[in-house]
């Protein structure tokens, strides 16, 4: 097993890293205050490619791995939490639920804009009464001659406000449960009866826009179904599963900077005549901070191997995605520790981290829904 980065894989590590220190960092406390979608950053990821970092060149894409891929995520969450979600959201879910379902022509009308960065992508799957318990989905959709008429709602999209291409998730046959659900592609500005009720006022993860959405009588051609009726269910799962690796590289990028501002304070703070780093309860937490990262770094790149290899990585995305949030709020929690009462205040970064670290343990498979995925494949082999 080799653990060494290839020179692609290093590459993308320095390319995006460099473009994160000089663009991202100056401006992660005044996203984080105004809340704004930042989109000459993303106009910039986009100019960079990082913005179809897994799709092939044909789409538009980069044509990345995915451990490129999930570097390149970890990379941009280290300098802010909500830029990290944009870019998860718009490649792991919305692009790739056209990417591994769509067809052809889909592919060419609405997944090369995606991955060029022309356009920005939305997942809207979840709903106030249906967030893990996702066959609740009152939202249906009505087949009328050559279209399907969608009316509902969803909460929690991320982009869901600022996207120009959102797939979404409706009852096509409300009897038939989970196999009911299929996926359409919606095109918010050219399709009248998407609504935009507001966007949510959250604790952390600024500048990535959380939208509630209302469709009312939203009509959409028979050409903008994903598959066939009644595989939705299905395809959210396989999307969720490959976006917990993005979500583990988010959770290692905000615990990255939490541990990062954490050890430059320890060498610079002094109490009692010498650096507070020099006490072996600080040098203690540091060595479990770094331990963390770097075990949470490995059970991601074993989920985006076995995703590479084609074999089946649901337990590994599901132990990744589990343990890198949690370990990411346990070292943005160490990281105010240490900074003692500064880090209590806005004085400092370390607050931002830990409220965007927080996130991790909800979205895309809350921890408590992640543990039993985890103990089914556990008892199912």
């Amino acid at each position: 097993m080799d653990f060494a980065l290839s020179a692609e894989q290093q590459q993308i590590r320095d390319m995006v890293s460099e473009f994160v220190d000089e663009e991202v960092v100056p401006v992660a406390d005044e996203i984080d205050h105004t809340d704004e979608f930042p989109q000459a950053l993303v106009d910039e990821m986009a100019e960079l490619g990082l913005m179809g970092m897994p799709f092939p060149e044909e789409y538009g894409g980069a044509g990345l791995d995915y451990h490129s891929y999930a570097i390149g995520i970890e990379e941009i969450s280290r300098g802010s939490g909500g830029l990290g979600t944009v870019v998860a959201a718009h490649t792991s879910l919305a692009g790739n639920m056209l990417y591994e379902f769509g067809d052809e022509s889909q592919k060419e009308s609405y997944l090369t804009p995606l991955a060029a960065g022309e356009d920005v992508g939305a997942f809207a799957l979840s709903e106030a009464g249906a967030g893990s318990d996702v066959p609740s989905m009152e939202t249906a959709a009505e087949r009328e001659g050559d279209e399907y008429v969608i009316n509902g709602g969803k909460l929690w999209i991320s982009n869901g406000s600022v996207a120009d291409t959102v797939t979404v998730f409706a009852k096509t046959d409300p009897d038939a449960g989970n196999k009911g659900i299929s996926s359409f592609v919606v095109r918010p500005e050219a399709d009248d009866g998407f609504i935009v009720e507001n966007t949510e006022e959250k604790l952390g993860d600024k500048g990535c826009p959380t939208a509630e959405l209302r469709f009312d009588d939203l009509r959409v051609p028979e050409d903008r179904l994903l598959g066939e009726e009644g595989e939705g269910f299905v395809q959210a799962l396989k999307t969720l599963n490959g976006g917990r690796i993005t979500i583990a590289a988010r959770s290692l990028g905000i615990a990255r900077a939490a541990f990062d501002e954490a050890r430059e304070y320890a060498g610079e703070r002094e109490q009692f005549g010498q650096p507070i780093g020099e006490f072996q309860s600080i040098k203690h937490k540091l060595a479990d901070m770094d331990t963390k990262i770097q075990a949470a770094r490995m059970l991601m790149h074993k989920a985006a191997d076995k995703k590479i290899r084609g074999e089946d990585y649901i337990k590994d995305s599901s132990q990744a995605k589990l343990y890198a949030s949690e370990i990411s709020r346990e070292v943005a929690n160490e990281g105010i520790q240490i900074h003692g009462g500064y880090g209590y205040t806005k004085d400092f970064p370390a607050e931002r981290f830990y409220r965007d670290a927080k996130l991790n343990e909800i979205y895309e498979g809350t921890s408590e829904v992640l543990r039993n995925t985890i103990g089914d494949q556990l008892l199912d082999n």
